[in-house]
């Protein structure tokens, strides 16, 4: 086997709709640990949890394909409000979640106990940097809390 063949993989889950930058945190920090494999919820998912859906499925899976260390963007069938379905179906070494996930709020943990699979948390911070939900909401008001807009004083990216 290639060493690529045998790199740890990690899952991360989520609506990413739209994708912030908390979002880049977590999957960023999760290439530490290995390939990183993102399971993006469905349109169904994200009307059942916010009522609206901002980008398609297929628009969020290309901005995610889109970030370094991530080799696989999936869907999953959420149906059961988890993705259940596709740790199972992928069996990742990990299982990853950011900052606002626990002990209490992760119903995925009895799965990846049952096949062994690692809990990571924390990964991209201990604090939710960002909600795709108050992003949007912002937009609807139009009160961003940005003042007018200023050029940034660095003429180029930090690569």
């Amino acid at each position: 086997m290639s060493e690529e063949e045998n790199r740890p993989t990690v899952l991360v889950s989520g609506g990413f709709d739209p994708v912030h930058v908390g979002h880049i945190r977590l999957i960023l920090d999760a290439s530490t640990f290995g390939d990183v494999i993102v399971v993006a919820n469905s349109d169904q998912w994200l009307y059942r949890k916010k009522g609206f859906v901002f980008m398609t499925f297929e628009q969020r899976k290309e901005i995610l394909n889109s970030i370094k260390g991530v080799v696989l963007v999936d869907s999953v069938d959420d149906t059961d409000g988890t993705v259940c379905e596709a740790i199972k179906r992928l069996k990742p070494t990990y299982f990853a979640n950011g900052g606002d996930r626990g002990k209490t709020n992760t119903p995925e943990i009895a799965v990846c106990e049952s096949l062994g699979i690692e809990m990571l948390w924390g990964i991209g911070g201990d604090n939710k940097a960002e909600s795709s939900s108050e992003l949007v909401k912002r937009a609807q008001q139009n009160d961003s809390n940005i003042s007018t807009p200023v050029r940034a004083s660095v003429r180029h990216s930090d690569r």
